[in-house]
């Protein structure tokens, strides 16, 4: 799979960012992946994978290191700036309209896409999507314990880290090697025992406390109203033992986004398009079949790097 996807450096208003990209087609429209927190583009392999062994066509995959993670460099800008790179990545590679998914912190750059750029957007699907409650706790902390305890102790995880500054790199290192970060690892998934070494390790190349505590301070002051504006089809799926999620969550994307309908799958945690794929996909069947309006448009495309 992963040799179907180039990579590419593209410049942005936030600076260069990487996607791999390929499985081209005749289509105008890119089906954009992103991310969440502690993650790359290789995140969204688990899901690919599984699209091909069910014969769901993914075509015109855009597969980005959200600006701040992954191959991108940082600082990691405000999820409304980080849409904006988004859309001018798609638009280098060529491409008029986009579905967009985004996984967690990731989907709510990708609800920011789709209100920045409402025409164009085709459909959006949401991965066990940042909500609500975790908006709550940055802004009141004290509550925060209570609503969202693993939210919160992640922040001060992240926090902890920071200070640990060129230490910590080395320190989540070692965590792997002890096996010590699959048990920090836990609480993120539904059956840890289960997960691939191979998640556990990314999570430990992946964590950047930075990026995580400038995109956490962002989500004090995001303009959620914002999403009002979107035109297209909104469908969510989450795991049913997703710590990051709060109760009125649905209640409050429902009140918010139009078009918004969710999707609880009852096997997974926060990472539900790694530990259950197929019914993640099954669960985004509207976003990946959605077409849309017939224009006429004009395709280019970069050169790998």
């Amino acid at each position: 799979m992963e040799r179907q996807l180039r990579r590419l450096v593209v410049p942005t208003a936030v600076g260069p960012v990487v996607a791999h990209a390929g499985r081209r087609s005749a289509s105008a429209v890119a089906t954009v992946l992103l991310h969440g927190a502690a993650g790359s583009w290789t995140t969204w392999m688990p899901l690919l994978g599984a699209a091909d062994r069910l014969g769901i066509p993914l075509d015109d995959v855009i597969a980005i290191d959200l600006p701040g993670w992954g191959e991108s460099p940082g600082p990691a800008p405000s999820p409304a700036a980080a849409a904006e790179a988004v859309v001018a990545v798609a638009r280098a590679l060529g491409y008029p309209r986009w579905r967009v998914v985004g996984h967690s912190l990731g989907a709510v750059v990708a609800l920011d896409v789709a209100a920045h750029s409402p025409a164009q957007t085709v459909a959006v699907g949401l991965v066990s999507p940042t909500g609500a409650a975790v908006r709550t706790v940055m802004r009141r902390p004290l509550s925060g314990w209570v609503r969202l305890p693993a939210f919160a102790g992640m922040v001060v995880a992240m926090a902890t880290l920071r200070a640990l500054g060129p230490v910590a790199r080395p320190f989540l290192r070692a965590l792997r090697r002890t096996g010590a970060l699959r048990v920090l690892a836990r609480p993120l998934f539904r059956h840890p025992d289960r997960l691939d070494p191979a998640i556990s390790n990314a999570l430990a190349e992946e964590i950047r406390p930075a990026a995580f505590l400038g995109a956490a301070r962002a989500a004090r002051t995001h303009d959620d109203g914002a999403w009002r504006r979107i035109t297209a089809p909104v469908r969510a799926v989450r795991g049913r033992h997703d710590v990051f999620a709060g109760r009125h969550d649905a209640r409050d994307a429902r009140r918010r986004i139009p078009g918004y309908r969710e999707t609880v799958l009852e096997d997974s945690g926060h990472f539900a398009h790694v530990e259950q794929a197929y019914e993640t996909l099954r669960g985004l069947r509207d976003v990946w079949t959605a077409e849309p309006d017939r224009r006429a448009t004009t395709r280019h495309g970069l050169q790998p790097t």
